[in-house]
């Protein structure tokens, strides 16, 4: 279990607490020793949360290691990339920064893998004797890929663990895995729905189905037009590129859903592939891009949401549609913008067995980073179970640890998406992850503009997508 490790760990840092904080005698103390307990700060730079997400977590670890500092610095999302990016190509960046998910793969020559152990500074009792406490510098076992695979939901270590070409001690060259980063929280796609709304369509639970979903659609209480034939309310906000928010990750859980394999095991896109036990005309990827866009198509039964209309988060908060995809932290916006709505959440809808998709962060650490240990200390503090949970309690986000997620099952907020996390996909393993969003953006608008032929624009999708992969 985690907390088996992470005691391990803990109870080695917490005997580091009184490591030569400042205050007593170096007299006799090896040099290394010395060194290694010289005051130093550890930049952490992220993006959405606030200073005081982490507040409890730094003072504690400051607790346990008084000679570092824990400075953590929030960046805007637009300005977050460029800002890494130069400050690490200037040696300015920070020790420990987060990564998205789906990009991993693309900063991995940036990010240090976690190393089997840490060299740490460590007070211990010698002597028999007279017996004295002194200050020696140990290995400290790091976390494992098994360990990984155990307490944290089966998509981290899809996504953190990547093959690496390391020298062997006999000079030749081996693949290896290793640890690139870990996640605090795993965020999925939920359904939220306007209570309101379903209740007047005579709708009384929200759907649980994609057929349910098409129904709901047809449903002429939810979609709604003026004398116009102009829709004024939609049943869902999906099936178009611009604005949908993350329409490029509902397509890909689609897609996922219907059995596509995004991705083969040797790392090839495979998307636009029709395996053998496909029925119908289409692929799975273009049936998934077809019922997607159908709620875009003006032509199709299901038609209930255009590019005429706001952006699918505005639409649903000024209660101009009555379902929307959408992520955890999206409640806080609109309960914000619309405080008085009745707003419900409920699992993203099902085609067979559940498929859900997974959105987060990761904290990895730089190899630029002059104190690699201690940073990767830090990081995996961080995620220990009680450090855990007191950044979850302060963020209100659902867990990336197993051991998390039954007691999050009941939070009427964040519930679903805790329990999603258990069967979260991700997949994207390239190297430009907004090349990546901007192929399948391209998917959706020529599926709408020409339905006829959606084969083709899958075909062109998966081409764009595999020169990510070819760095």
């Amino acid at each position: 279990m985690i907390g088996s490790f992470f005691r391990r760990t803990t109870a080695l840092a917490a005997i580091a607490a009184v490591v030569l904080s400042g205050v007593g005698c170096t007299r006799g103390v090896p040099a290394d020793v010395v060194e290694a307990t010289r005051p130093f700060t550890l930049q952490f730079w992220g993006v959405f949360d606030d200073s005081d997400a982490f507040e409890q977590t730094i003072a504690r670890y400051r607790a346990l290691r008084p000679h570092i500092t824990v400075e953590y610095r929030k960046l805007r999302p637009e300005e977050y990339e460029r800002e890494l990016i130069n400050a690490l190509a200037e040696d300015k960046g920070p020790d420990i920064f987060m990564v998205h998910n789906t990009q991993v793969a693309e900063y991995q020559s940036k990010l240090l893998p976690l190393p089997a152990s840490l060299t740490l500074p460590v007070r211990e009792q010698q002597g028999t004797i007279q017996k004295q406490v002194v200050t020696v510098l140990r290995q400290v076992p790091s976390l494992s890929i098994r360990q990984l695979q155990s307490q944290f939901v089966d998509v981290v270590a899809e996504d953190v663990v990547l093959p690496r070409e390391e020298t062997t001690t006999g000079g030749g060259r081996q693949t290896v895995n290793r640890i690139y980063g870990l996640p605090l929280s795993v965020d999925t796609l939920a359904l939220y729905f306007n209570k309101t709304l379903l209740n007047q369509a005579g709708i009384p639970e929200a759907p649980r189905s994609w057929g349910e979903v098409q129904a709901a659609a047809r449903n002429k209480r939810l979609t709604v037009y003026d004398a116009s034939q102009r829709i004024t309310q939609s049943a869902i906000a999906m099936g178009t590129a611009g604005n949908v928010e993350r329409a490029v990750d509902v397509l890909q859980l689609l897609m996922m859903q219907n059995r596509t394999t995004m991705a083969d095991d040797e790392g090839t896109v495979s998307f636009n592939r029709r395996p053998a036990s496909a029925v119908g005309e289409l692929n799975p990827g273009a049936e998934a891009s077809v019922f997607y866009t159908d709620f875009a198509n003006p032509v199709k039964e299901v038609y209930t949401w255009n590019d005429t209309m706001p952006s699918s988060l505005e639409a649903f908060a000024g209660g101009r549609t009555a379902m929307f995809l959408g992520y955890s932290y999206h409640l806080a916006t609109i309960r914000a913008r619309a405080p008085k709505l009745e707003v419900g959440i409920a699992p993203i809808p099902q085609i067979g067995d559940e498929i859900n998709f997974a959105n987060y962060w990761v904290n990895g650490v730089s190899t630029k980073s002059e104190h690699a240990d201690e940073a990767w200390d830090f990081v995996q503090f961080m995620a220990a179970q009680d450090q855990a949970k007191t950044y979850l309690d302060a963020t209100k986000r659902p867990t990336a640890l197993r051991a998390l997620v039954g007691a999050q099952r009941e939070d009427l907020d964040i519930g679903v998406f805790a329990a999603q996390a258990l069967t979260a996909k991700s997949w994207y393993k390239g190297h430009d992850a907004a090349a990546m969003e901007t192929a399948f953006k391209d998917l959706i608008r020529d599926v709408l503009a020409n339905p006829s032929n959606p084969q083709q624009w899958v075909e062109i999708a998966a081409q764009k997508v595999a020169q990510t992969y070819s760095f």
